[in-house]
């Protein structure tokens, strides 16, 4: 077993009759990623352990019914956004998770929006519009993305940050052109690992807010 590869698993809620918005769902798991950081409460020593390998993997599974009633009975935190609902847990060994999440699957999380979705406040996630995701997967990088925009982010800024109530805007950046800027211009951005849909090493999302410009050495 190996027990210094640690993992934070991520569930979200999908019942077939109401799934959750595309960005709804992003958005939650970002801020379920940031409610653990900020406060990690009986999960320090977890979470240290999770940190201190320089990796900071996520998993998302999907659930419903009662699936997502074992799910929620382990422990963790749910937040509820919108339409949906996303439960983060304890980070665990890679490969030695609890076994109501183990037995989930990881596939199958092709969420859309049927909505547009309201106006962006910052902090926004910005998504690459050149890669192709699927929900399951931009669920863990809009989660990386905020977790390095806490990283960065000074007192000031998490205190501005948790005063709104720890909440994130993920959008799709306009055009390549402007991500690229983005990844140019001292930003927090994801590299992704290359574990899964994509190439490693591909920028997949960038963290923009007014305190975060300029606290990353540049591209």
């Amino acid at each position: 077993m190996n027990e210094d590869l640690y993992v934070l698993p991520l569930v979200v809620r999908i019942e077939r009759a109401t799934p959750p918005e595309r960005t709804d769902a992003l958005e939650a798991a970002a801020m379920a990623v940031l409610g653990l950081l900020d406060d990690p409460g009986e999960w320090s020593a977890e979470l240290d352990a999770w940190q201190s390998t320089g990796k900071i993997r996520k998993v998302v599974r999907r659930a419903r019914g009662a699936e997502w009633r074992r799910a929620v009975a382990l422990p963790g935190r749910t937040v509820e956004h919108r339409t949906a609902e996303v439960r983060v847990h304890p980070p665990v060994p890679l490969d030695d998770w609890p076994r109501d999440l183990a037995r989930l699957q990881v596939g199958g999380t092709e969420l859309s929006d049927a909505h547009e979705p309201p106006l962006a406040v910052p902090p926004v996630l910005w998504a690459n519009p050149g890669l192709e995701m699927t929900a399951g997967k931009a669920m863990a990088q809009a989660g990386h993305a905020a977790q390095l925009a806490w990283w960065a982010s000074d007192a000031a800024g998490r205190a501005a940050w948790r005063a709104a109530g720890l909440a994130v805007s993920v959008r799709t950046a306009p055009a390549r052109d402007d991500f690229d800027a983005m990844v140019a211009a001292g930003l927090p951005v994801v590299r992704d690992a290359g574990f899964t849909e994509i190439e490693p090493g591909s920028c997949t999302f960038v963290a923009d807010a007014p305190w975060l410009r300029g606290r990353v050495a540049r591209s």
